[in-house]
């Protein structure tokens, strides 16, 4: 098998491995420090709102049973690589069946095929699926205590739908004030009624739905971030476009700044000098890839999820024709509701790293 890059992070350093329909997949996870007790109620909570198997996501069912192999002793960190293992018990791979021949479309299916040379494994998205946001997640509740300890808070729901929006994070009452907030991750009661109609007349049409994710990352002390390339923002954007299916990323006012002017657009800074802050209204969170001490908001673009059951013409490879495909199996109708959890779990390790990075744990 040819090998390919699937890590993230200089510090806290996660690498992924596995397959959707392999026996298991998993992570290890280097450089957290010794002597951190995991959360193991935490954990299972996290793995929760991620697991498939709710009302408006793939109806595959997986326990998600988290298994620490290494790095972890009676609940303890030691300080050694951290190997996090997943098994898959709920594989079909009876619906995969027009897989090579008939590649999706949208999919991972044919340039994975041609970069592989044929060896990928491409039932249920194979290395790429978002099967392996599972081992990403119960990563993230590893160094929640971390984060915890530098009195950040990273909050996060679904706020669109197809073109039903939700209302700001900040004018949302606490997840989940509802049983349908909680169904579709959405923080805003109103807005949650009217996006689970979307999905459902979608699901339908035996078609799928496009959807964003708002995050809001609170109390992060000043200076957090490297300049340039592992800048805060340039850093989050990396591992949020890396979510399956993300297909963009903005940051504070998001590209509404191109109709502001700089009077308009400037954050004066306030406080005194040992205490600065920004004032106005919502602040930018990061400055030159380094965080200010305000809310830092990001917003995360998901495409609709490309295995569908209505019908599409594509090529098949065998045959060298364009002909129809009917993907059966067990798809979400809209990604945004199970990638809340995984947006949050991808802002703590990247924060965690550039917070060890910069030695903020020893101030």
């Amino acid at each position: 098998m040819i090998q390919m890059q699937m890590s993230l992070g200089e510090v806290l350093r996660l690498t992924l491995f596995g397959t959707s329909h392999g026996p298991r997949v998993g992570a290890f996870l280097e450089g957290v420090p010794a002597g951190i007790g995991v959360d193991y109620h935490n954990l299972e909570n996290l793995m929760s709102e991620r697991r498939p198997g709710g009302r408006y996501a793939s109806k595959r069912r997986e326990p998600d049973k988290v298994e620490f192999l290494s790095g972890i002793d009676n609940g303890i960190t030691n300080g050694e690589k951290i190997e996090i293992s997943i098994k898959n018990k709920d594989v079909r791979t009876k619906d995969y069946s027009f897989l090579p021949d008939h590649p999706r479309p949208g999919h991972q299916d044919m340039v994975m095929l041609k970069r592989t040379n044929g060896e990928a494994d491409l039932r249920g998205g194979g290395m790429s699926s978002a099967r392996l946001t599972a081992p990403i997640v119960a990563a993230s509740a590893i160094i929640t205590p971390l984060i915890e300890q530098l009195g950040i808070n990273i909050n996060a729901h679904v706020c669109s739908i197809g073109s039903i929006d939700a209302k700001p994070l900040l004018e949302c009452e606490p997840k989940w004030a509802t049983d349908e907030c909680k169904a579709i991750r959405c923080q805003d009661k109103t807005a949650a009624l009217e996006m689970i109609n979307v999905v459902d007349q979608h699901r339908r049409n035996l078609d799928s739905v496009g959807s964003k994710v708002e995050l809001q990352i609170s109390g992060m002390p000043l200076g957090i971030g490297e300049p340039w390339f592992d800048g805060l923002e340039p850093y989050l954007a990396r591992a949020m476009m890396s979510i399956p299916a993300a297909r963009g990323v903005e940051f504070g006012r998001g590209f509404s700044v191109v109709q502001m002017t700089g009077s308009d657009h400037n954050d004066s800074w306030g406080g005194d000098k040992n205490h600065p802050q920004l004032i106005g209204n919502k602040p930018d969170g990061a400055l030159a890839g380094l965080s200010t001490g305000s809310d830092l908001y990001v917003k995360i673009a998901f495409k609709p999820p490309s295995s569908i059951a209505k019908e599409q013409m594509t090529l098949n490879v065998k045959t060298n024709q364009i002909e129809p495909l009917k993907v059966k199996g067990r798809h979400d109708p809209v990604l945004a509701p199970r990638a809340v959890a995984v947006v949050e779990a991808m802002a703590k390790l990247v924060i965690c790293d550039l917070a060890l990075r910069g030695e903020f744990f020893d101030r």
